[in-house]
């Protein structure tokens, strides 16, 4: 393996430190980053010859960085990994590849496309009981495959931002998809919600296969104790994966069935231990994508296998919401979002977890918007526009084809957007629309006026009644008609003052600046 590839860790949080030790481990570790200065900080005191910021743009301008490995929650991977890509990087994404699988095949295609590496971070698939256990049904060790079943349960980590088969069953579906070699024909699911109305805490989910192989996943957060417990059964072996156990991680009960006249009897046998290579696995997958790196191959968990698990995933996830609706009629109403009665939602339409559609608001064909997104009285969603996480949009706003929010975007009431530059209407327009972008954490102020094919940069700020003609840089303050640039604004909202050195502290959140050639850049201490 080579370790001249220099790699970047994006998100040093629970799960993304484990990837930095690694990476730091294996050579190959070239920087971090994070926005969470006191996270960097930690990092920092750790490995003090690596290099941390808080900009991912930053990171992926570097070319000595061939790849980034991205430990972000699952519903910042889809844009994480489309700029990844088109920097030139390859990318390793922890599970799931995205939140949504209407982008999983994007991701792939992009991939493809930029001849890039994409690997997912399906653990399982490098502890060598996994591939023992693969090997043993490749190889006809078991007999014919008949059933699989995984317990993944916990007392916690309990999350808000995914429900327990989101966080705990990718590996699971990972393995028994490959086990079986097959996709299922039929998923049912059930399970239920006991801290919070709309996160399943506890699910059960039953994979029917064509070859006739059934399997089942039970995955929980409210569990008394660790158990992570894998059984495969064949028709002349059973095997049993118990990760929770020191050391005999991996057992064979060599049990059969004998048939006396219609009576089918079990025979038991002595279980066998099978020895196995004490090596980390997360070590083991990030070595075998330093491997990829080096010589382009396909990894194991690729971008394909994510796009299956995802697939499976989603199934669950719809059988899961079937069932609850099926429990009781006046339940049919609970879903993860919140539609107000008079607003319209056509066909096709994604609403993240957590998002409130108000009054009279109209999300047309395959819209897509977020989570956690509130839109008031009147908004209307064109066809196919992607509206971000986390953003505000005030009342009597319409979002046209051509723009796209990025996360935390607030938009004040009656701003308005534009998508054709010479509009008549008795000439149809429709294939030059101009795109705008607008970007992350940006606020664009009541009754303001956006020109189409002009951008809003990240943290900006349009003043109330702007005009913008032309792009609006990073953390750029404008006002006026047309808009012009009048000073700069932190991250928090908060004007900024910048000395003649051309640096300077937020008073509000003590984040510090330096304006570069007239760009603002953000400085980590």
């Amino acid at each position: 393996m080579s370790t001249n590839f220099r790699v970047a860790v994006i998100g040093s949080g629970y799960w993304g430190r484990n990837l930095v030790r690694n990476f730091y481990e294996l050579g190959a570790l070239a920087a971090v980053c994070d926005r969470n200065l006191e996270s960097l900080q930690e990092i920092n005191k750790l490995y003090p010859d690596v290099a941390i910021t808080t900009s991912m743009e930053q990171l992926l301008a570097d070319e000595k960085i061939a790849a980034v490995a991205i430990a972000t929650p699952a519903e910042m991977h889809y844009q994480m990994v489309c700029k990844a890509l088109a920097a030139g990087k390859d990318v390793f994404v922890e599970k799931p590849l995205c939140s949504t699988a209407d982008y999983r095949e994007d991701l792939v295609q992009r991939a493809q496309a930029a001849k890039a590496i994409l690997m997912v971070g399906h653990l399982l698939w490098y502890h060598p009981a996994v591939l023992k256990i693969k090997e043993m049904i490749d190889t006809g060790f078991l007999g014919r495959l008949q059933y699989i079943y995984s317990h993944r349960l916990n007392l916690g980590k309990i999350r808000r931002e995914e429900n327990i088969l989101w966080s705990f069953a990718p590996h699971d579906i990972s393995v028994i998809l490959g086990l079986a070699s097959e996709l299922p024909s039929s998923v049912t699911a059930g399970g239920g919600n006991y801290l919070n109305p709309h996160i399943a805490d506890v699910t059960v989910s039953q994979l029917a296969f064509p070859s006739g192989v059934r399997a089942h996943i039970f995955v929980s957060w409210l569990h008394p104790f660790k158990e992570q417990r894998l059984v495969v059964v064949g028709d002349r072996r059973m095997v049993v994966f118990n990760d929770t156990e020191p050391e005999d991680k991996l057992l064979v009960y060599p049990h059969s069935i004998e048939w006396h006249g219609v009576e089918a009897v079990p025979c038991k046998a002595k279980a066998e231990k099978i020895a196995l290579p004490k090596v980390e696995p997360l070590k083991e997958e990030l070595r075998h994508f330093l491997d990829c790196l080096a010589s382009r191959q396909e990894p194991r968990t690729s971008g394909e296998e994510g796009l299956r698990v995802l697939s499976v995933l989603e199934s669950c996830q719809q059988a899961l919401m079937s069932e609850k609706k099926s429990q009781s009629r006046e339940k049919k109403t609970a879903r993860p979002y919140f539609v107000h009665p008079t607003a319209v939602v056509d066909d096709k339409v994604k609403i993240g977890v957590g998002t409130k559609i108000w009054h009279f608001c109209h999300l047309m064909d395959e819209a897509k918007i977020g989570s956690n997104c509130v839109l008031g009285q009147n908004v209307v969603v064109a066809p196919r526009v992607c509206i971000g996480s986390g953003c505000k949009i005030q009342n009597n706003v319409s979002i046209y084809a051509g723009v796209e929010l990025e996360d935390d975007v607030f938009c004040g009431p009656s701003m308005v957007f534009t998508n054709v530059i010479n509009p008549r209407a008795h000439i149809s327009r429709k294939n030059e629309f101009r795109r705008t972008l607008v970007g992350k954490g940006a606020t664009i102020g009541a009754n303001a006026t956006i020109i189409c094919g002009n951008n809003i940069g990240r943290y900006a700020f349009v003043g109330a009644g702007a005009v913008v003609t032309c792009d609006v840089p990073d953390y750029a303050l404008v006002t006026g008609n047309p808009a012009r640039l009048v000073g700069w604004v932190c991250a928090c909202g908060q004007r900024l003052e910048f000395n003649a050195n051309g640096k300077c502290s937020c008073k509000a959140c003590e984040q510090s600046y330096e304006l570069q050639n007239e760009e603002v850049v953000v400085v980590v201490d």
